[in-house]
């Protein structure tokens, strides 16, 4: 549907008026158009062109502007609008097209262009139609007093035809008796169910305005209090609720004993106590009006609380006399029962202890009890304190030391508090030799100690350190240095040793204990091409004959010598025969020996025999 606005008849008459030369020309009608937003507009059209031309294109443009092809852009190939854009038109004389679902974005003139087979057949109807889209809003009073009259009204930013039909909406739901085609809307006497969001809309179109709030505005009124829970007992939380009907909403304000004690809808008492026990009040106030509640009183039972322990004295020495107080509030009043580490050891508001010892010393509890519950205290310390005793001294490592070195000696007591000042003393001498816990002795004697505090000292008994002689550093630094240097030397003479001996091995058979001697060569080949097929015999006779033990007779070795047979040589030097498998053999007297078998080590001995 087109909606238009409706101009004076001489501004009508204006708009008729075609764009036209000669027989050239656009007429638009109107050309000026309110549209409703997201609504469809026609934008109607007519054109004329001179006799003998024949149209070859029509389309509508927003600007005009050429683009590089010395041409209107075409709308119905523009993405924003060839979905929307429908030409209703021919091309002959009717140029008539409808806009869809226009925006604030379509706001523009619109002209509309055609060309003949012509050269110069181009025309633009210049100026167009132009476009103006508004929304619809609801103007309302921020707020309205009960009993008031109140009046909303739907406005456009431009004027719609006079023929439009408004429709107005209360929380989205149509008010059908409130359809009017004036744009206003009238409440005489407003209620305060009359408030709620309201929007209006066209009929025929499915837009709607945004909602506006009414609101309606009326004093406090039906201003109660509730409890939570109904039985109170102490320890509990409880809650207070103040609940009004008003607009703008109340404040709340609340009273105990006629006295201000808080502000808002809900009052809490977390672990209340019998001190809230009273007639509470709340005030309902806004600017319209104030309203009391009646009154309601909080009668509270409780166990005990706020259970507590007191020591006398605050500082207890040992021997003192102690006294315990246990105090609780409570109804009715608590049992008192006392603790020690857990340990039951009395009832009884007091707890008294008479000549106090260091092992009366703990975590002491009272615990209060009625018939609602009962609480421990807190746990509360006796802290006895007490003189230095069992004051001893130890020793680390042996109580024997040799001179020049010392021994560290360490006093050890039991005291409350713990004694902070030592002081050592050596038998038989009237002013002290050390301070401090530990203290290192350096020469033979009894040593003591005594520790202090706040309350007074005890020494311990004496212990011995004995220094005996010995040798001092120096000396032991002397014997080292000795010994390293014997092993230095020890270890050349070692390899001078081995040296010369390696020098001597080559002459192994007169320079290894001369075992043989006096080698004669029974037979020898002395032809270079002649092959000794016999091994010559030699005499062998021992240097140093070997003795038994029982007997001084020589015994006669015997050797079997195998010869080697050897090619011939060219080179004297070369000529040597070589022998091995020299076996020994003793004759049957060397053997006895007393009743032990021994087999005598063979050693082998090759030399060369010439």
């Amino acid at each position: 549907m087109s909606l238009m606005s409706a101009p004076p008849l001489p501004l009508l008459i204006l708009l008729m008026i075609p764009v036209v030369s000669a027989d050239w020309g656009v007429s638009y009608s109107p050309s000026h158009i309110c549209a409703l937003k997201t609504s469809s507009v026609i934008m109607n059209c007519t054109y004329t062109y001179p006799t003998g031309h024949k149209i070859q294109k029509v389309f509508w443009t927003k600007t005009n502007v050429k683009d590089a092809d010395n041409e209107f852009p075409d709308l119905s190939v523009d993405p924003e609008y060839r979905q929307r854009l429908q030409y209703l038109g021919d091309k002959q004389q009717n140029c008539t097209i409808r806009l869809s679902h226009v925006t604030q974005k379509d706001q523009h003139m619109y002209c509309f262009r055609f060309i003949t087979d012509k050269p110069d057949g181009k025309w633009l109807g210049h100026p167009g139609v132009t476009l103006t889209v508004t929304d619809l809003q609801v103007e309302a009073p921020e707020r309205v007093t009960e009993g008031h009259n109140v009046s909303l009204t739907c406005k456009s930013s431009c004027a719609l035809t006079d023929r439009a039909t408004f429709i107005w909406y209360r929380n989205s739901q149509p008010l059908t008796e409130r359809r009017d085609r004036n744009n206003q809307l009238l409440l005489q006497s407003v209620r305060r169910e009359d408030a709620g969001r309201y929007s209006c809309a066209l009929h025929g179109h499915t837009y709607i305005s945004p909602a506006a709030q009414l609101n309606v505005n009326y004093p406090p009124e039906k201003t109660v209090i509730s409890i939570s829970p109904s039985e109170i007992l102490e320890g509990d939380s409880v809650t207070l609720t103040c609940s009004s009907d008003s607009n703008p909403p109340a404040e709340i304000s609340w009273f105990k004993g006629g006295i201000f004690i808080g502000s808002g809808r809900i009052y809490s008492i977390s672990n209340i106590r019998s001190d809230h026990s009273e007639e509470y009040k709340c005030k309902s106030r806004n600017k319209h009006g104030e309203k009391y509640s009646d009154g309601v009183t909080l009668n509270i039972m409780y166990p005990p609380k706020s259970v507590s322990v007191s020591i006398s004295p605050s500082v207890i020495l040992e021997g003192d006399s102690v006294t315990l107080n246990c105090s609780s509030d409570s109804n009715p009043p608590a049992a008192i029962s006392w603790f020690k580490g857990g340990m039951f050891v009395g009832s009884g508001r007091i707890y008294s202890i008479l000549n106090i010892r260091s092992d009366h010393s703990g975590e002491y509890k009272c615990k209060s009890r009625n018939k609602h519950g009962d609480k421990y205290s807190a746990g509360v310390t006796l802290n006895v304190t007490y003189p230095p005793r069992n004051v001893s001294v130890s020793i680390t490592g042996s109580g024997v030391i040799v001179e020049g070195d010392s021994v560290t000696l360490i006093c050890s007591s039991d005291s409350n508090p713990p004694a902070l000042n030592f002081s050592w003393f050596k038998e038989n001498q009237s002013s002290a030799v050390g301070s401090g816990q530990s203290f290192s002795a350096l020469q033979s004697g009894r040593f003591y100690c005594e520790a202090h505090n706040q309350h007074g000292s005890q020494r311990s008994d004496a212990v011995t350190v004995t220094v005996s002689r010995g040798l001092g550093w120096h000396v032991w630094l002397g014997i080292t240095v000795a010994c390293v240097g014997l092993f230095i030397i020890s270890i050349i003479i070692m390899f001078m040793m081995r040296k010369r001996r390696g020098a001597k091995a080559e002459d192994v058979t007169v320079k290894q204990d001369d075992l043989y001697s006096n080698v004669t060569e029974r037979g020898a080949c002395v032809s270079e091409s002649a092959i000794c097929d016999a091994a010559p015999y030699a005499s062998v006779s021992f240097s140093k004959p070997r003795r038994d033990g029982d007997r001084d007779a020589e015994e006669i070795q015997y050797a079997t010598v195998q010869h080697h047979k050897n090619k011939p040589m060219k080179r004297a030097e070369e000529s040597e025969d070589q022998y091995d498998n020299l076996r020994i053999h003793q004759p049957t007297a060397a053997l006895r020996r007393l009743d032990v078998e021994t087999v005598e080590e063979v050693s082998v001995i090759y030399s060369p025999v010439r």
